[in-house]
């Protein structure tokens, strides 16, 4: 090979590696240096959602259960210094009076829908399943309106309602406690004939089986859903919300129907739990987003940075919204890692 072309020839091959390796440091790097740790304080049950509009919605339960807030920026670490706006209060009484929990932002044909769930004072635990609705085209403006509960085959403790759309149909799965089921709740999926019913007969996804999934409560919680490399990934939460909280995972075929149970696999083992050496307890009720490059996947969940709870683990406000780089085997399923450490400096309250 002559000199002249070898050294042309080397040069980009240098400049192939250079290239190779800073975009797997910036893709690592999203994540590890840029987002801080914790994102957000006090936000448990975090949602974070890239819209066609350009910009990142946040959304959480409160500390306080008594309003939903979203807050919205053109990044995700502005999403922490964002004014949250507070566009729902709870009643005075009666249902969507109590115990205001993990609402959802979707964007579906056009309009805006926040899925949640709620009690009532007098009978805090008797949590349903609720949805608004708003047709401004930013969710910040416009009028909420209340679509009612959602209705399934049981009057019972009902929460965190997550919705998809694959292949024309739209999907509801939610946590449910079901009356001939020992246990506090389950997953279920059901087709949707709009974005506040449900239709046809709900599917049992999966229960409390294993031993990580019982510890304090029988508890199957918290869906999301990510549709990649041919596959449905439907992540869940775990045991009780103290540093037992976890995640699981349930995966189906792209083509395979998604109302059948035996059509998804369930990982044996949570693919996402406290990392003491991290001081990172209770990961859980996961969700996914998009980073700023368009194509880098990214995990967000809450979590606390300290293992010991004094009191009721519901009445702690202590956990924080994180983000952090969703990493891919070879074989395109996610691996979760470990959560990280606090960004050093942070100042976190305990």
């Amino acid at each position: 090979m002559p000199k002249s072309i070898h050294r042309i020839f080397t040069q980009g091959l240098a400049l192939s590696l250079i290239l190779g390796h800073a975009a797997i440091a910036m893709a690592e790097g999203l994540s590890n240096v840029d987002y801080p740790n914790p994102l957000i304080e006090q936000r448990a049950d975090p949602w974070i959602w890239k819209a066609a509009d350009g910009f990142y919605y946040f959304i959480a339960t409160v500390p306080e259960y008594d309003r939903i807030e979203l807050r919205r920026a053109q990044t995700i670490r502005g999403l922490a210094d964002a004014e949250p706006k507070t566009i729902w209060r709870k009643h005075e009484n009666g249902p969507m009076s109590w115990h205001i929990w993990a609402p959802e932002l979707h964007h579906i044909n056009g309009r805006w829908y926040i899925y949640f769930a709620a009690g009532k004072a007098e009978a805090i635990w008797e949590i349903r399943m609720y949805v608004l609705e708003n047709t401004a085209e930013n969710p910040l403006d416009g009028t909420w309106v209340e679509k009612g509960p959602i209705t399934t085959n049981w009057d019972t403790f009902s929460l965190d309602a997550t919705t998809f759309e694959h292949r024309g149909v739209r999907y509801l799965v939610w946590a449910q406690h079901a009356p001939h089921i020992q246990g506090n709740t389950n997953l279920y999926i059901a087709a949707m004939k709009n974005p506040w019913t449900i239709q046809g007969e709900p599917v049992m996804l999966t229960r409390p089986e294993f031993d990580w999934e019982k510890q304090g409560y029988l508890v199957n919680e918290g869906p999301a859903v990510l549709h990649k490399n041919g596959r449905i990934f439907l992540t869940y939460s775990a045991s009780a919300t103290d540093a037992n909280y976890c995640v699981g995972l349930l995966t189906a075929d792209e083509d395979a129907p998604l109302l059948n149970p035996d059509s998804w696999k369930k990982s044996p083992t949570p693919v996402f739990k406290s990392a003491p050496e991290h001081g990172i307890y209770g990961p859980g009720h996961s969700c996914f987003t998009i980073a700023e490059d368009g194509r880098t996947d990214l995990l967000v969940y809450h979590a606390r940075s300290y293992e010991k709870i004094e009191g009721n683990a519901l009445e702690n406000p202590d956990r924080h919204t994180r983000v952090q780089l969703l990493h891919w085997t070879q074989d395109g399923s996610p691996d979760f890692q470990e959560p990280r450490p606090d960004t050093p400096g942070s100042e976190v309250r305990q």
